[in-house]
């Protein structure tokens, strides 16, 4: 299904993490595009409009959950699908980033990477 141009933003602190996620979505022909706080991954978003955007949670400088309200405030940005990839798995946290309009949420520790990229190819095909 993907082709070359298919951006991924991955919005992530743990370098490790992001290793492992760039490396798969690059097998898979994606673009990545990495940012490393939540500061970045917003300006990151508007720039460079990904297709869909992994954004983690508990990050330096500005958090998931303000960096996913700020890019759904935007014009730019708001229609960017974007999952949630996070270790915090508590129903508040799960039903916060869905109703500050996430397409999903999984958590980290429970999702094998490969669930995260089938995830990322149901989403964008559900978005054409």
């Amino acid at each position: 299904m993907p082709k070359k141009n298919i951006k991924v933003l991955v919005a992530e602190d743990d370098k490790f993490l992001v290793k492992a996620f760039a490396a798969k979505l690059v097998k898979d022909d994606f673009d990545v595009i990495i940012a490393g706080n939540g500061n970045e991954a917003v300006s990151k978003a508007k720039k460079n409009k990904p297709d869909i955007i992994l954004l983690d949670l508990v990050m330096p400088q500005k958090n998931g959950f303000d960096a996913l309200y700020e890019l759904k405030q935007d014009e730019e940005t708001k229609d960017i699908p974007v999952i949630i990839t996070s270790n915090l798995s508590q129903e508040v946290d799960i039903k916060r980033g869905k109703d500050l309009g996430a397409d999903d949420y999984l958590v980290k520790s429970d999702t094998p990477i490969q669930e995260i990229m089938a995830k990322i190819k149901q989403i964008l095909t559900k978005k054409k």
